[in-house]
């Protein structure tokens, strides 16, 4: 005897009814909450010749922010009721953030990377100070909020060093913001030349060149960052923002920057493992594109210190 298949009865039907009401209820849920950024990858494209790029981590090199055209835009000024910047006194400012077309970008925009969203380097017109800031959110989107105080007077430059969620690479911007005061003895950096050491206390720091060469133009080098005690005691380098050490290399014009972090066995590990606590020894990939003096910052975290030492490069052609 031939056997029919049950079909489904009302209730069965009401069941799938409920199961697929729920189901989709539940999806229109997820699609309700809030996902993050809402910026997108051709937020931060800029096209025709001499755009900006965005920069890949695993290939350090000097970035020529300011001769750039860039998807992004950067304006400071002032915190209202905070003084105008004046050489030897903070001074609150507002950062204003955003997309080329005008889009703010926010906390939610950026990831975190080396303990922060959003890093400021600024730097003096005669390279001789240098600080590394971390601005916070304002109640304004796009807007951030951070102190400086010029240690001379003169026009500040500003470098933005961030990384959009969308994107994951690195970008930047820039802005510059003038210091008033007694005009500076205008001098160069007093910086250790390749070889030399500057000192912190009884700990000595130097820059050198893997194999001693020299740094040229276009050519992929490695500098090595080493620290000593005077007496051959221990250096007690911690890290500061995810690493041991942090460079960051400006040209005369301040025409841009490289920002670098120490070579490691596994991406990201920018501990790389445990040091030598008698002699600390980094190494940092770096590429110049045009040959000139330099002057590389090196920050450094010397029992719950922070110091931030020059040094001068020459890239030769």
């Amino acid at each position: 005897m031939a056997t029919v298949s049950p079909g489904l009865t009302g209730v069965n039907w009401l069941s799938v009814a409920a199961l697929t009401a729920g189901a989709l209820a539940l999806y229109l849920g997820f699609r309700a909450l809030p996902t993050g950024t809402n910026l997108n990858h051709m937020d931060f494209r800029v096209a025709g010749a001499n755009a900006l790029e965005m920069c890949d981590p695993t290939r350090p090199q000097f970035i020529p922010v300011v001769a750039s055209r860039s998807p992004v835009s950067l304006t400071l000024r002032p915190l209202a009721g905070s003084p105008a910047p004046v050489a030897g006194q903070p001074t609150r400012f507002v950062l204003s953030l955003a997309t080329a077309g005008g889009l703010p970008i926010g906390p939610v925009d950026l990831l975190t990377v080396h303990t922060r969203k959003l890093h400021l380097l600024v730097i003096d017109p005669t390279l001789r100070d240098y600080q590394h800031l971390h601005p916070v959110a304002g109640k304004v989107p796009g807007e951030w909020e951070f102190e400086h105080t010029p240690a001379f007077s003169g026009v500040y430059r500003v470098f933005a060093d961030f990384t959009p969620v969308v994107t994951g690479r690195g970008l930047y911007g820039f802005a510059d913001y003038n210091a008033g005061g007694p005009v500076p003895e205008q001098r160069a950096v007093v910086a250790a030349s390749s070889g030399g050491e500057q000192p912190i206390g009884p700990w000595f720091f130097g820059l050198t060149t893997e194999g001693g060469g020299a740094v040229r133009a276009g050519v992929a080098s490695t500098v090595i960052f080493s620290g000593r005690e005077q007496n051959g005691g221990e250096v007690p380098l911690t890290t500061v923002m995810d690493a041991f050490a942090h460079l960051v290399a400006f040209d005369g014009e301040r025409s841009g920057f490289a920002h670098l972090h120490p070579r490691a066995d596994t991406p990201g590990d920018y501990n790389v493992g445990v040091l030598d606590r008698h002699q600390p020894t980094l190494r940092f990939d770096l590429t110049i594109p045009r040959p000139g003096a330099y002057v590389v910052w090196a920050q450094v975290n010397l029992q719950n210190r922070e110091h931030f030492l020059p040094f001068a490069l020459t890239v030769l052609p």
